[in-house]
């Protein structure tokens, strides 16, 4: 026996990776979030609008519905930094109450379609077979109706107040949120973890529940995330149309459309709705993005 010398060098550990304690998830999540430069600055610009809206009473001294005939259509100054409108309401306390209403009408809808969303996909991922074609087909069926002109009829029969909006519009944008479910739940039963559930008894109930949901969380999240903005565009462009919200009640799409008539008096009355609108959308998307690459388990060590 000749003894045979090793002359590739054993990797070196750094004190500090061996000192580490263990990283929880959480933590590991927020780690890589807060490297995502633009989510960050979407964040802050969303609790920025959030707090503001919430505290509209102390941003701005006027009553959203208080009616100042000496005011009408007065341009941006330090006493209305938005402006009036036609009929010399504050802009700012407007468009802060419309924040209240877009942003709130936009969460329920958005955890409206991803409660149907993940209960059609769940079901379809993981029973797959017949249910599953059953639920794709109903969601391909839904998907083929113009969504917009289906809120439009539903808006009409069904009221348009903001609980029976945020309905419809959540009613009709499930079936994203039903596929990605769908595809995660086809990929997780196939693990060894459920499979040795299923080989010691594990009810299906108690599998979907306690292991591939939990599991299959990352996708729904964001797709949850993004569903807000969408609603947001939603709500605006029903109350644009007249089938939103209802005057004398903000929002920014009703206040869109009753700026409409004075585009050439008052642009202003349409620039700060729509600026919001797109500012609000655009943090939303870009959480949702830094939410996407942080829950991704192919990145999280990176």
């Amino acid at each position: 026996m000749h003894n045979i010398a090793c002359t590739t060098p054993l990797p070196q550990l750094r004190l500090d990776e061996v000192t580490q304690e263990p990283v929880s998830y959480k933590s590991l999540v927020w780690r890589k979030f807060r490297r995502h430069r633009l989510a960050l600055v979407g964040m802050v610009l969303l609790v920025i609008f959030v707090l503001a809206s919430s505290f509209g009473p102390l941003v701005s001294p006027y009553d959203q519905y208080q009616i100042d005939l000496d005011q009408i259509l007065r341009a941006p100054s330090l006493a209305h930094p938005m402006g009036t409108d036609d009929l010399g309401r504050d802009e700012l306390a407007r468009t802060l109450s419309g924040g209240r209403i877009s942003t709130s009408l936009g969460l329920m809808a958005s955890v409206i379609s991803v409660l149907i969303g993940g209960l059609v996909g769940s079901v379809a991922g993981y029973y797959g077979g017949t249910m599953d074609n059953l639920l794709m087909r109903l969601t391909d069926l839904v998907m083929s109706f113009p969504q917009l002109f289906l809120m439009i009829l539903f808006s009409a029969l069904f009221g348009k107040t903001l609980l029976s909006i945020a309905v419809v519009i959540g009613a009709l944008s499930w079936m994203g949120v039903a596929r990605l479910v769908r595809a995660s739940f086809l990929s997780i039963k196939q693990e060894d973890f459920v499979l040795a559930a299923r080989s010691i008894g594990v009810g299906s109930r108690r599998i979907i529940a306690r292991h591939i949901f939990p599991n299959a969380m990352g996708p729904i999240i964001v797709a949850g995330t993004v569903g807000v903005a969408q609603a947001i565009i939603m709500e605006s462009a029903l109350s644009y149309l007249g089938l939103g919200v209802q005057l004398p009640t903000a929002s920014w799409g009703s206040m869109l459309r009753q700026a409409q008539d004075q585009l050439r008096m008052g642009w202003w009355l349409s620039v700060f709705p729509g600026l919001m609108i797109a500012l609000t959308v655009l943090s939303v998307n870009l959480v949702g993005d830094g939410l996407r690459d942080a829950l991704d388990p192919r990145h999280m060590l990176k």
